[in-house]
């Protein structure tokens, strides 16, 4: 992008400091699984590094966990050697948050490198301080010719594969970092609430995956402090920690935060549950998933009651690019064989739908990326007669879910909106789909396209069956060829995307783990189908 300008990578002190504070995932303190002590001597520690998020051209959200409670203290600055630094006083942060804190930054400049430290203080004594912790971001372009570029992938230690030392842990996070995106969307599935992890399992050559263990990783999760447990193991991993201090992050959420195929209303059938009402499951994993990621609520913050904030929203990102971050797990009807002639309630639920055409209709971004949490022609069963995503296999006209899709397409088209494309995860192998109305059963459409990447670190599986009723065409699919690959047998899938400065064409790649771009696609903006 040959108007974008230059921001130098961040130097290496800065991703030191801001990832290496023990040498190892394994020698975080003891807290780890637990929640830290109350009374404990010495300074306020920050071992499990910094994040960043819901970036804009002037403001961030920067986030850190003590190991006791402490006063956070954010200081911004355009170089790393912090002259002419900025201090932003934090909250108090202690045991209702479980020792995490995050605060607001203003005033940034637009498309600039920042680079910050936070340090956690005593409250009783602000003289004692622990180490800072370094991290670096950039704000979002105010400008078009600056351009974009952001990846996406999901699904994080699950199917039994967790941090496996003698690999080097989540390796993928490190190729991710060195590419040095604007941001990175985590696409669902950031945790596996539901799948507990085991010492070690065998592979089907006689090798032995280990997994780092801790005491919440090995049942599945169904208190507060064990869901608060889950989304802290993949921060044992020097490779996520590394990765946070330096790219922004954009997360949603779908299922295995609380419970494989999850929805409102469900009780379980399930032994190794003793909680059986997936509504009291959900509202805390939804705390401890605000907790655990610098996420701006709309809703506001969770009180005494745990009540779930909204997860759905919009990401402005400069003149060139919005994300619509849907919420596809906690707003859908039952599962279901899905074939119900009429539907009002699908998969968004009715007021998302409505939010998600009057921000698409109001955006004046070049580019309005769907970030979707589940595909919409694969085919995900849920059991033997149930479906969990959207499309149930059935070609012919709209049915169940599909009918609140067919209503969003309809009118994406009808009112002109250029410049959709959808992104997923979820069905851990990596893909790209075409969809054309000249295929399609229902044809009140404009083409797009949907690209699925993914899993980060969780194991691979064949590619999903099609449904005909939007006329999918599958240009491209990279996939195992059995169930459960363990991350040591199959690579891992990432997806990039960079929208040029000058001629605002988009470019997808599709990327392996180790093994560079798979596959490329380019789109040409001020359309309405591609």
């Amino acid at each position: 992008m040959p108007h974008r300008p230059h921001i130098p990578s961040p130097g290496r002190r800065t991703v030191l400091r801001g990832s290496l504070l023990v040498p190892a995932a394994a020698a975080l303190p003891a807290a780890v699984g637990t929640a830290p002590a109350l009374a404990l001597a010495g300074r306020p520690e920050a071992a499990w590094g910094v994040q960043v998020g819901s970036v804009t051209a002037s403001s961030a959200l920067v986030w850190v966990r003590s190991d006791r409670p402490a006063r956070m203290l954010v200081e911004t600055a355009s170089t790393e050697s912090f002259r002419r630094a900025r201090r932003w006083h934090g909250p108090l942060i202690g045991p209702g948050s479980d020792f995490t804190g995050t605060t607001p930054l203003y005033g940034l400049p637009a498309g600039e490198q920042v680079h910050y430290r936070v340090t956690l203080a005593d409250p009783g004594d602000p003289r004692r301080t622990g180490k800072p912790v370094y991290g670096t971001f950039r704000t979002a372009p105010a400008r078009r010719r600056d351009g974009v570029r952001f990846l996406w992938s999901g699904d994080i230690a699950g199917q039994g594969w967790g941090i496996n030392p003698d690999i080097g842990g989540y390796r993928v996070y490190e190729e991710m970092r060195r590419l040095d995106p604007d941001f990175f969307l985590c696409s669902g599935d950031t945790v596996y609430a539901d799948g507990p992890l085991q010492p070690s399992v065998t592979l089907p050559d006689g090798r032995v995956w280990r997994n780092v263990m801790t005491e919440e990783k090995a049942k599945v999760a169904e208190t507060l402090d064990e869901y608060r447990g889950n989304f802290r193991y993949n921060l044992l991993d020097h490779n996520v920690r590394r990765f946070n201090a330096q790219v922004p992050s954009v997360v949603q959420w779908d299922d295995h935060e609380v419970r494989n195929n999850w929805y409102p209303g469900q009780i379980l059938d399930d032994a190794r549950y003793t909680e059986k009402n997936v509504d009291i499951l959900a509202a805390r994993s939804a705390r401890a998933f605000h907790e655990y990621f610098p996420v701006s609520a709309p809703n506001g913050s969770y009180g005494a009651s745990s009540r779930r904030s909204r997860m759905y929203r919009t990401v402005h990102h400069g003149p060139m690019l919005d994300v619509f971050v849907l919420d596809m797990r906690s707003h859908r009807n039952r599962n279901s064989p899905n074939r119900q002639a009429d539907d009002t309630t699908g998969i968004l639920g009715a007021e998302q739908l409505r939010w998600l055409k009057r921000s698409l209709a109001e955006s004046r971004a070049v580019w309005k990326v769907i970030a979707a949490d589940m595909p919409l022609g694969l085919v995900v069963p849920d059991g033997a007669t149930d479906f969990e995503a959207v499309a149930q296999g059935d070609p012919g006209a709209p049915l169940g879910r599909e009918l609140q899709i067919a209503e969003l397409l309809r009118f994406i088209k009808h009112r002109k909106v250029t410049g959709t494309l959808w992104l997923t995860a979820d069905v851990h192998y990596t893909s790209a789909q075409h969809y054309a109305p000249e295929r399609a059963a229902f044809k009140d459409f404009a083409p797009f396209w949907e690209f699925v990447s993914g899993p980060l670190a969780a194991g691979g599986f064949p590619a999903n069956a099609l449904d005909g009723t939007f006329g999918p065409d599958r240009v491209f699919v990279r996939a195992p060829d059995r169930a459960n690959v363990s991350p040591m047998e199959s690579p891992q899938f990432f997806g990039e995307v960079e929208i040029d400065g000058d001629s605002a064409e988009l470019t997808v790649r599709l990327r392996a783990e180790g093994g560079g771009v798979l596959f490329t696609k380019v789109l040409r903006p001020g359309r309405v189908g591609q």
